[in-house]
């Protein structure tokens, strides 16, 4: 059996059962989520540092506009008066979702990944802005990611789009599910799709440090258990660890609605990583892929051991992002900054090896976050004449998963 015989209902509608991960910072591009539209399956934007990803592809001037206003916070640990202009974020929000979507073409959709875990010195507040303003710009879809999301939709339950958009939430387990739903029950507006992320994963993982010890088609069972069990009809999406077409027919034959895939594609044209960081995804062994807890999320976070923010000791780039501070302007880095500071005063450039500056180096493209199995992507291309691997097209990534058998993956035509 192949992928392509199977279909994901959303509503009333088929698309192709393949939904590509929604990564940030801009590694989940707007090219990259349209061609899975295209192809009739389901691309995700991702919203994290969204004003930070209008800058680079729009010229507006949100980062440096923020930085003038709160340029005298820049050598201060305390960050509480660092604040997001909501007018700013939403309109951030807008531009980039309304451009793409006017740029859609084919059957599928276009969803927005929207992190819980972003605070932003607000988290309230800014959540809804970016929930609201994605539903504004006609977003097909909003996926709820990197927390618990207890109260998303009570954020967005007076928009017009709110039981017109699919809303979706990402889980790692069934008490996370169980505690979702409760808390939205009085919404009365079930989640259209469940994303169920594994321990293999890339990025920020629904894990502790035990991630090894838990199996993604276990959890998936056990979700789905309960949900015939309380006669709930909603499709089951696994992540994480699905490399391979045949992977995905295991889950689909299973009840699966879809599946969810990311890293083969971050190493595809259209995806927003610099050519010689995909070229670190391809040379890298299994040896170079930990998972430690330097996010100041206070997640686990699976990465290449060589990523240039491990053990970096940049200065706290709050005014400029500052996308991780709390409700009350505090960020674990920036505590581990001034703890490393006060000593070593004299030193020119600290080493801090418990935290990460998370904005300033997912946005320089200087994390390299990855999933379990990207030791294995030298194997789903050609390796070059000059010693470097050729870059793939999303649509060969897409088709590959669609329509392959027996656990083969297609190389592309030579270059």
């Amino acid at each position: 059996m192949r992928v392509d015989d199977f279909r994901l209902m959303l509503g009333k509608r088929e698309f192709v059962p393949i939904m590509i991960g929604g990564m940030g910072v801009d590694i989940s591009t707007s090219p990259l989520a349209l061609e899975a539209a295209r192809l009739g399956g389901i691309g995700h934007l991702s919203d994290a540092m969204i004003q930070a990803v209008c800058d680079r592809h729009f010229d507006t001037h949100f980062v440096k506009d923020k930085v003038k206003k709160y340029k005298s916070s820049a050598n201060n640990r305390d960050k509480t008066a660092v604040q997001f202009d909501l007018g700013e974020l939403a309109e951030a929000v807008r531009m980039h979702v309304e451009k793409t979507m006017e740029a859609k073409k084919g059957s599928g959709l276009v969803f927005v990944n929207c992190m819980e875990k972003l605070t932003m010195n607000a988290p309230r507040e800014t959540l809804a802005v970016r929930l609201k303003s994605a539903l504004d710009a006609g977003i097909d879809g909003i996926t709820l990611a990197a927390g618990l999301h207890l109260g998303s939709f009570s954020l967005i339950e007076d928009h017009p789009r709110f039981r017109d958009a699919f809303l979706g939430i990402i889980v790692s387990s069934l008490r996370a599910l169980q505690l979702f739903i409760r808390k939205t029950a009085r919404s009365r507006r079930l989640p259209d799709y469940i994303v169920i992320e594994g321990p293999l994963a890339g990025g920020h993982l629904g894990f502790g440090m035990d991630w090894a010890k838990y199996d993604l088609a276990s959890i998936v069972a056990e979700i789905g258990g309960w949900l015939a069990a309380e006669k709930l009809d909603i499709p089951l999406i696994p992540a994480g660890g699905i490399f391979t077409g045949s992977d995905a027919v295991s889950f689909l034959r299973n009840g699966a609605g879809a599946v969810q895939v990311a890293t083969r594609f971050t190493v595809v044209r259209e995806c927003g990583l610099p050519e010689e960081v995909k070229q670190k995804y391809f040379r890298a062994d299994e040896t170079d892929i930990e998972v430690n807890q330097i996010s100041p999320t206070g997640y686990p976070m699976r990465m290449l051991s060589g990523s240039p923010a491990i053990g970096d000791g940049i200065r706290p780039n709050c005014e400029a992002y500052g996308y991780i501070l709390s409700g009350s302007g505090q960020c674990s880095y920036v505590d581990s900054y001034y703890r490393e500071a006060d000593l070593c005063p004299d030193a020119r450039r600290l080493s801090i090896k418990d935290k990460t500056c998370l904005c300033t180096h997912m946005r320089n493209y200087n994390l390299w976050t990855c999933g379990h199995n990207t030791y294995r992507l030298k194997d789903t291309t050609r390796r070059l004449a000059d010693g470097t691997y050729q870059i793939l097209t999303a649509e060969h990534v897409f088709r590959d998963y669609q329509f392959s058998t027996d656990g083969e993956i297609a190389l592309p035509a030579p270059q």
